[in-house]
């Protein structure tokens, strides 16, 4: 339920706050003073696209904020998938109920903000949440009643097929992910010869090479010391020959130090420490140019196995480059490759048994999706009868007692050329395989047709009301087990074109659907004003050379002032105002 809307800066709104009760809340005013720019503010606030020329000439942003009561159980799953939490909700109980504010900025450039409770949300994400808040009836949506694409909506809400209708989508997107792997496979499967050279060379050049991990590393190290072997063994071979190898070297000196210093040490042990360093060098000087010796005796002088090296190192790059460019652990990287290679290359080879396998998911997909569409179907049918005679009769307590509609329900057909998988000769889509229009015969004798092609301006807001009042009533008496219904129905002149009993039949009508449900009706006539529970005056008027609209909540007195305006127009008599009172007393027993 809507329990208050606040708008600021909204084409001739200044600052509004509307702050409506359950039931049938009704919106009245004289032509052109703003009526149905609330409709618009709220449209705003459900997801519509925002406007440039909605914002208050002068203002910098418009603002539209909507405050709802609701039972979270019929939000809070889509709150959560888009990471909102229901204000008052906890992790492991729901409460009874819970307030959504959802907020809407538009600024003078066009581009709008959404907020749900607080948090900034797109666009996208605002119109799926707010699906299921509101059901606005307005001119506008005379132009989608006759557009059959909303029929079938009506229909499957009407005989509570929602749930059918979903285990066809899942049915659907089912078989049109085993229809896309198979197509996937056999495009494989076309290509396989010109693929599967093309992998085994990969392969075969791999293997050719077979790199181990880490050797690119051990390689250059090897590389280097071969390139540099003379200057080695040099080095090695020249400091072996200083320190041990010849007469007068350094470990030969250092010996004869080592022994003057231990015959001193007898004499005086203060010179023990000094002999430990020295005995310790020594030792060192003489591993070290062990060391030495056995690395010059070791080292060679071989061109070839260079070769050898710089060959090996050229052809782990190449593949490198080719296969694993910039990869760290690049022969890991080559490898992992190679595995990948010869992964799909098996695939290939086994392509004829992959594809059977994805025939056999796609056909048990289809038959799925088939059984669960003809069920679909057949229920559809058998509600389009009870749906076509609900309406029916509805039209003929609001004045159109001869009108006849009839729920049409026949096989979608696909577009020309389509591949898409049919079942029975009709195209299965995501709702299933059938197409509902809502057709009507307004005078006896007549075959009924297409409600674009014959219905006037009054009968199309008639018949919108007979609609949203059958699938409301549907609704509650939870037999046809319809459960789409919304928990507000906003009605912008459904009223258009009828009159006198007419339309109070309509203002009874919808005070019916207002005792389960909340209503908003913006109505220019009196006997349907008359039975609105909660009654607001929109006015409009000129302040400081500006025109501005507001609307005010009206008192019992204010309420019999307003029917009488409705009912004499700008003479107002004593009169009209009995009459006004006595209507609205009739009304309310």
């Amino acid at each position: 339920m809507l329990t208050c809307l606040r708008v600021r800066n909204f084409a001739i709104i200044d600052a509004l706050e509307v702050e409506l009760g359950p039931g049938l809340n009704v919106l009245t005013g004289e032509t052109g003073a703003g009526k149905s720019i609330l409709i618009d503010a709220l449209g705003l606030v459900l997801g519509e696209k925002a406007r440039n020329d909605l914002v208050r000439t002068g203002a910098a942003q418009a603002e539209v904020e909507a405050l709802f009561d609701l039972d979270p159980t019929t939000v809070a799953d889509r709150l959560s998938r888009a990471g909102i939490a229901l204000e008052g909700d906890d992790e492991d109980h729901a409460p009874p109920s819970a307030e959504l504010v959802v907020r809407r900025v538009v600024s003078q450039n066009g581009r709008s903000r959404a907020y749900v409770n607080g948090r900034l949300v797109t666009l996208a994400q605002l119109a799926a949440l707010a699906q299921g808040l509101a059901d606005i009836s307005s001119q506008h949506e005379h132009h989608t009643l006759v557009d059959p694409w909303s029929h079938l909506g009506y229909l499957d809400a009407f005989g509570g097929l929602e749930e059918r209708v979903r285990s066809v989508g899942e049915a659907h997107a089912e078989l049109q992910a085993a229809s896309k792997v198979l197509d996937e496979a056999r495009a494989r499967l076309r290509g396989r010869a010109d693929r599967s050279d093309f992998l085994a060379f990969q392969l075969s050049e791999i293997d050719a090479v077979t790199p181990v991990p880490g050797e690119m590393v051990k390689l250059s190290i090897d590389r280097e010391r071969l390139r540099h072997a003379e200057k080695l063994l040099r080095a090695a071979g020249g400091s072996e020959e200083a320190l041990y190898g010849r007469d007068g070297s350094i470990s030969e000196e250092l010996g004869k130090i080592v022994a003057s210093v231990r015959d001193a040490a007898h004499l005086d042990p203060a010179l023990g420490s000094a002999l430990a360093s020295l005995e310790a060098a020594d030792a060192q000087i003489v591993e070290a140019a062990r060391e030495l010796g056995h690395y010059a005796r070791n080292v060679a002088l071989d061109p070839e196995r260079l070769g050898e090296v710089d060959d090996r190192l050229h052809a782990l790059g190449r593949l490198v480059r080719k296969y694993a460019p910039g990869a760290e652990g690049p022969e890991e990287a080559v490898l992992a490759h190679r595995a990948r290679v010869a992964a799909e290359l098996a695939s290939l080879e086994h392509a004829e048994d992959e594809i059977a396998s994805h025939e056999a998911r796609r056909d048990r997909a289809l038959a799925v999706g088939a059984e669960r569409a003809r069920a679909l179907s057949k229920a559809r049918s058998e509600v389009a009868l009870a749906l076509s005679e609900r309406v029916s009769q509805e039209l003929r307590s609001l004045g159109m007692g001869s009108a006849r509609i009839h729920v049409e329900v026949r096989p979608l057909e696909g577009p020309k050329g389509s591949s898409e998988l049919a079942i029975d000769g009709a195209r299965l889509s995501a709702t299933g395989i059938d197409h509902v229009e809502i057709l009507i015969a307004p005078n006896p004798g007549e075959e009924p047709r297409p409600l674009r092609r014959i219905a006037s301006g009054g009968e199309l807001s008639r018949a919108l009301l007979a609609i949203k009042r059958t699938l409301a009533g549907a609704r509650r008496e939870g037999a046809q087990g319809a459960s789409s219904a919304r928990s507000l129905y906003v009605f912008d002149e459904v009223d258009t074109g009828v009159g006198g009993a007419v339309a109070e039949t309509i203002g009874q009508k919808l005070r019916d659907v207002a005792r389960h449900d909340q209503v908003l009706c913006i109505t220019h006539l009196a006997p349907i004003a008359i039975y609105g529970e909660s009654h607001f005056l929109v006015k409009k008027e000129i302040v400081d050379g500006r025109t501005r609209s507001d609307i005010v909540p009206l008192g019992a007195q204010d309420r019999v002032e307003e029917i009488a305006r409705m009912l004499g127009g700008l003479t107002v008599t004593k009169k009209t105002r009995d009459v006004a009172a006595e209507l609205l007393r009739s009304a309310a027993s």
